[in-house]
């Protein structure tokens, strides 16, 4: 059954890990709780490259964010599966280029509705809604995204880090679709997902991470499989690669040295 037929809940559980959690720990935040901690510690043993990984998709997204804004001209986000807050955010990148950018997050861990509406009470061109990032028609048809953004003029959907949050059976490329038809010609679709070309390390990290958040979990895949997902897309260059080579700052920087697991990805134009 498909989560986004499952009634969320404004309850914080602190004794089920939270990936939303365990992400804000490796960026080095501090909104998260011992159960986020360990977890972290016993998926490290076996892919210590995660914390590097996290902060290196992180700033693929704000990369990622100027990009669209200033040399794309897109002043219209919506942050699916956007996480607990942190530095530089999608709507302080793209309101540094323009302060009218507007920027919808969605989310369906309470933590972030309740940490995301505190930080954005003043700000009325973003907003923060808790929903499952699968139910296309729920978010969609909210008043705060029909408030925000304008679907007859071009829109950057994105998904960071999180399809691979999904099961295969709720379809991750099933989605794509349903929200690249709901976008003008000229929309982009950000995405990017863990994955590995060992079979061994998929397996591990995705029965790991299934079994800590007790379900809410998809799968690590490969490199094509995401691939996959944008077919009937342009993908622009410098095409699906691993997030810190995606239009770095600099030649110098930080890079995913390891190879066990990356984040991979990159951004596609609907046509």
């Amino acid at each position: 059954m498909s989560q986004d037929a499952r009634p969320l809940s404004n309850a914080v559980d602190v004794s089920i890990p939270s990936v939303a959690r365990m992400y804000d720990y490796y960026l080095g935040g501090k909104d998260n709780y011992a159960v986020d901690r360990a977890a972290c510690e016993e998926l490290d043993k076996v892919v210590p490259s995660t914390r590097t990984l996290a902060v290196n998709n992180r700033r693929f997204l704000r990369r990622v964010v100027r990009w669209l804004a200033e040399e794309q001209g897109v002043r219209q986000f919506i942050d699916h599966g956007s996480g607990l807050p942190t530095q530089d955010n999608v709507h302080e990148v793209a309101q540094r280029v323009d302060p009218d950018a507007r920027v919808v997050y969605i989310d369906n861990d309470p933590i972030v509705l309740a940490h995301g509406r505190a930080l954005l009470e003043e700000n009325l061109n973003t907003a923060v809604i808790q929903a499952d990032m699968r139910d296309t028609d729920g978010i969609l048809g909210h008043p705060e995204v029909a408030r925000l953004i304008d679907f007859d003029q071009p829109v950057a959907a994105l998904f960071v880090s999180v399809l691979h949050c999904i099961p295969d059976e709720d379809d991750p490329a099933g989605l794509i679709r349903r929200v690249a038809e709901r976008l003008v010609p000229g929309s982009f679709l950000v995405v990017c997902q863990l994955v590995s070309e060992d079979r061994a390390t998929r397996d591990f990290v995705t029965e790991f991470m299934r079994v800590n958040t007790q379900g809410q979990w998809g799968r690590v895949r490969t490199a094509a499989e995401l691939a996959s997902f944008l077919d009937g897309l342009e993908i622009l260059e410098p095409g699906l690669v691993e997030v810190s080579t995606w239009k770095p700052d600099a030649d110098i920087g930080p890079r995913q040295l390891t190879q066990e697991w990356i984040e991979y990805g990159g951004v596609a134009r609907k046509g």
